[in-house]
């Protein structure tokens, strides 16, 4: 085995001997040689690029501190990632039948989509929610919604993750309700959702209250599932829609793990043992078209969050230095333009988020840049990732590009470059400071402006975009969501209130303005009102008047 001067001896010598003779024949191509990260991509690596007698510090094995290799120690060959395909439109009804219809073909996992009213607290029949009811998710007013949503699925064998944030503790709410309705104890519920509020701030903005009640309420849950729900996962931080708003990916392990770092913290401050919470916490991340950098990018995430967590925290659990995470392929990456080329950039996508170590994970659809997806595009979608699992071998070893010269260099590198936006932030006072300073915004407008100038002049070629492009037919196979699902939707809502008891209802929600008053863990009075069908929107609006509703700064 050569050393590493040796190496580098030899490589200088092929330089001289072979590479020059080639390029003075054929020069190389004329393009940007880097990751999205601005990481400049070296021609060949060697083992000079790596630590070889580093190997338990950075790597180690799979299921052991830093969990580079992977949290589990047998990882997918005891079992896949979970296969959780995002679902939901329109009506409780429909959105049902698609999450059942799913179930049957194969998939392991629900994860609800939910309309923007339910995401921003408004009832369908509020005057807000005109035109969008039904239109980006299911859309949810009350438990008798939750009841019909979840029906024949059984929820202690079905793990359901639900994209929600600003609404999360009500969401949460009605689905414990609609357990206990079906018998199933909350410790035996298993499920996740979003709850992360600081990236709405940062880049996607589906808030209702300002950051400070927002953590209150994300503390309150920690606190309430720590003792009533522990199999639930409390929070999914997420970097998926910090990058889908134009980040690298250092900035998405770096931003994401930022206001991890917040909520934690948080969570300290009102007296909860980092121990009794952290284990429950998860991530989100995104899945983009530079395949090797993805593949880093969740190796890199995981050794820096155990890290954070062992040595900033203290944690003692090794189950609290473990990053877990969903991870979804890239919507922003899917054209209008010859829509089947989709199908390969979510193939690329899905196999780097599979070689990664993701623990659950979601194919979009072939036509999600036009409409919502049809049946047949979200069988695709799921038979995509069924075909990696099952006759790709990828899932046979654990970590099977460790090792890899450029694989290892890419952890490397970006990790340090996120160590480096942590250490910013830090300097601000914290992911919080940070948002309210623009700090993170700032950087990711750039990065996307920077992406966009790649793509117009060419420097990034998208195909069927900006080269290799066709004259193409109208799409006519598109999902239509029913315009007249509103009106049933605002009668539905209407029947409730009318039906339910009225003084108990309003009794239920006043408690919730109370104890929004007095500091109280918030989760106890809200699933009262859950059960006593006080609507979504009527338990956000007595929160609304409590915590009032916050206003970005212009930058």
């Amino acid at each position: 085995m050569r050393n590493a001067k040796s190496v580098t001896t030899a490589r200088h010598a092929w330089e001289d001997s072979v590479l020059k003779k080639a390029l003075s024949r054929s020069a190389e191509r004329k393009e940007r040689f880097e990751t999205t990260s601005g990481i400049a991509i070296k021609r060949v690596y060697t083992s000079e690029d790596t630590q070889d007698d580093a190997y338990q510090e950075k790597l180690d094995f799979p299921g052991q501190y830093p969990f580079t290799r992977g949290v589990q120690p047998t990882m997918y060959r005891g079992r896949f990632w979970t296969m959780r395909q995002y679902a939901g439109f329109g009506t409780a009804e429909e959105s049902n039948q698609r999450y059942r219809y799913l179930l049957e073909q194969g998939q392991t996992g629900l994860s609800v989509a939910f309309d923007l009213p339910t995401q921003m607290g408004r009832d369908s029949d509020h005057a807000m929610a005109a035109g969008e009811v039904g239109r980006a998710g299911v859309a949810i007013d009350s438990l008798a919604d939750m009841e019909t949503l979840l029906a024949g699925i059984p929820l202690d064998k079905v793990s359901t993750s639900m994209t929600i944030n600003a609404t999360a503790s009500i969401l949460l709410a009605l689905y414990l309700v609609v357990a206990e309705k079906q018998g199933v104890p909350w410790d035996k519920v298993n499920g996740t959702i979003q709850n992360d509020l600081l990236k709405e701030y940062i880049a996607r903005g589906t808030y209702i209250y300002p950051p400070g009640p927002s953590l209150r309420i994300i503390t309150d849950i920690f606190g309430f599932c720590a003792d009533q729900a522990p199999n639930w996962n409390t929070i999914s931080i997420s970097g998926y829609h910090i990058r889908e708003a134009g980040s690298t990916a250092a900035q998405e392990i770096a931003f994401t793990l930022a206001d991890g770092i917040a909520y934690v913290e948080a969570a300290q401050s009102v007296g909860l043992d980092v121990d009794r919470f952290a284990s429950r916490l998860s991530f989100f991340f995104n899945v983009h078209n530079n395949f090797f950098e993805e593949v880093a990018k969740f190796r890199a995430a995981r050794r820096l969050w155990a890290k954070i967590m062992k040595e900033r925290f203290q944690a003692k659990n090794p189950r609290s230095w473990m990053l877990r995470t969903h991870a979804q392929t890239a919507g922003s990456t899917l054209t209008a333009q010859q829509p089947d080329n989709n199908i390969v950039r979510v193939t690329l996508q899905a196999l780097a988020a599979a070689l990664g170590g993701t623990n659950s994970l979601h194919t979009n659809s072939k036509d999600e840049a036009l409409a919502l997806p049809t049946e047949d595009a979200v069988r695709v979608a799921l038979r995509t990732q069924q075909v990696i699992a099952h006759e790709s071998g990828a899932a046979d070893t654990i970590d099977p590009l460790a090792g890899s010269y450029f694989i290892e260099s890419l952890t490397d590198e970006l990790e340090a470059k996120a160590v480096e936006y942590i250490d910013r932030i830090d300097k601000l006072g914290g992911a919080v400071k940070g948002i309210e300073n623009g700090y993170q915004q700032r950087e990711i407008h750039d990065a996307a402006f920077r992406y966009q100038q790649a793509i117009e002049t060419k420097q990034q070629i998208i195909v069927g975009v900006n080269e290799f492009t066709v004259e193409e037919d109208h799409h006519d196979e598109l999902l239509k969501v029913d315009l007249a699902l509103e009106e049933r939707q605002k009668e539905r809502v209407a029947a409730v209130r009318a039906e339910r008891n009225h003084a108990t209802a309003q009794a239920a929600c006043d408690r919730v303005g109370q104890v929004a008053r007095d500091g109280a863990n918030l989760m106890p009075a809200i699933i009262d009102a859950v059960r006593a069908y006080v609507t979504l929107g009527e338990i956000s609006d007595a929160l609304r008047n409590e915590f009032g509703e916050y206003r970005p700064p212009t930058f």
